[in-house]
C-alpha cells in the first residue's frame, strides 16, 4: 500500500469523504519516533494530494504527533498550509486515556480552521462524543456501538445495560424505553437475555441496531442542544447518565 494506492482505492469505492494516508502510533510513544511519524504522514499526506484527481470527493488530511502538544500544532499549521476540504484528528484513544486525550482533543481544535470539518478518529463513548463536540468536532467513527452489541452491552437512556445480568431475566421492560429502534418496540429485556444465554445470533444483531440507534440519536440530541443554546447541561447530563449501569 502507497499513498497513491490508497487515494486509487477511495476513488474507486466512490466515498464522499476519503483520507489521507498516515501513520498512527502506539501510546506511549517517545517523541523522537512521534516526530517521526509525523513527518512520515505530512509527506505522504502531500502525496494524497497529489494524487487526489475527484473532485465531488473531500480529501481530509490527519493531524498525528501522539500526545505532544507542540507536534500537534506543528502538524495542523503544515496541513494547513496545504489546504483540504477536512481535517481528521488520529492517535487518540489508544491507551493515553481520556483527560490526556481530552487536553490534547482541545489544544488540536483550538488550531484547525473553523470553516472546516473537523473528524476525530476512533472515539468513542457517549461521554468522549459530547466532550468532543463540545471542543469543536463533527463527526466521529468507532466500533464500540457494534463491538458492545455484539457483547451484550447496550448503550440506553438510563445508563449500560449489560442483558446478561440476571436481574433482566423476568423483565417485561424494553431495553429503552425512551428508544424508537426495532429491537425496543418488539422485545422485551428478557427476550433479549434469552437470545444471548441461548447463543442466538439475532441477540447480537438486535443489540448492535439498538445502539446504532442510540447514537445516532445521540448526535441528534446535541445538534439541537447546540442549537437552543444548552449544550452545556445536555453535555452534563450524557456524562452523568453515563456512569449508571445495569
Amino acid at each position: 500500500m502507497t499513498p497513491e494506492r490508497s487515494i486509487e482505492v477511495q476513488e474507486k469505492l466512490g466515498a464522499d469523504i476519503i483520507m489521507a494516508f498516515d501513520e498512527c502510533l502506539e501510546y506511549p510513544a517517545e517523541k523522537d519516533k512521534a516526530a517521526d511519524a509525523m513527518e512520515r504522514t505530512l509527506a505522504w499526506t502531500k502525496r494524497c494530494r497529489l494524487a487526489h484527481h475527484t473532485p465531488d470527493q473531500a480529501l481530509f488530511a490527519i493531524v498525528q504527533g501522539c500526545t505532544y502538544r507542540d507536534l500537534r500544532l506543528e502538524c495542523v499549521q503544515r496541513l494547513v498550509e496545504t489546504g483540504f476540504e477536512g481535517y481528521g484528528i488520529g492517535g487518540l484513544s489508544v491507551g493515553e486515556g481520556p483527560e490526556l486525550m481530552r487536553e490534547v482533543l482541545a489544544c488540536t481544535t483550538s488550531a484547525l480552521p473553523e470553516n472546516r470539518p473537523r473528524y476525530l478518529m476512533g472515539v468513542g463513548l457517549p461521554e468522549d462524543l459530547v466532550d468532543a463536540i463540545g471542543l469543536g468536532v463533527d463527526m466521529f467513527d468507532c466500533v464500540i456501538p457494534t463491538r458492545n452489541g455484539r457483547n451484550g452491552l447496550a448503550f440506553t437512556s438510563e445508563g449500560k445495560v449489560k442483558i446478561r445480568n440476571l436481574q433482566h431475566a423476568q423483565s417485561a421492560r424494553p431495553l429503552d424505553p425512551q428508544c424508537d429502534c426495532y429491537a425496543c418496540r418488539r422485545f422485551t429485556r428478557a427476550y433479549l437475555r434469552h437470545l444471548f444465554q441461548a447463543d442466538e445470533i439475532l441477540g447480537l444483531t438486535l443489540l448492535s441496531l439498538h445502539n446504532v440507534r442510540f447514537f445516532e440519536k445521540l448526535m441528534d440530541d446535541s445538534r439541537r442542544a447546540i442549537r437552543e443554546g444548552r449544550f452545556e447541561k445536555f453535555r452534563q447530563g450524557i456524562k452523568s447518565i453515563s456512569l449508571a449501569a445495569s
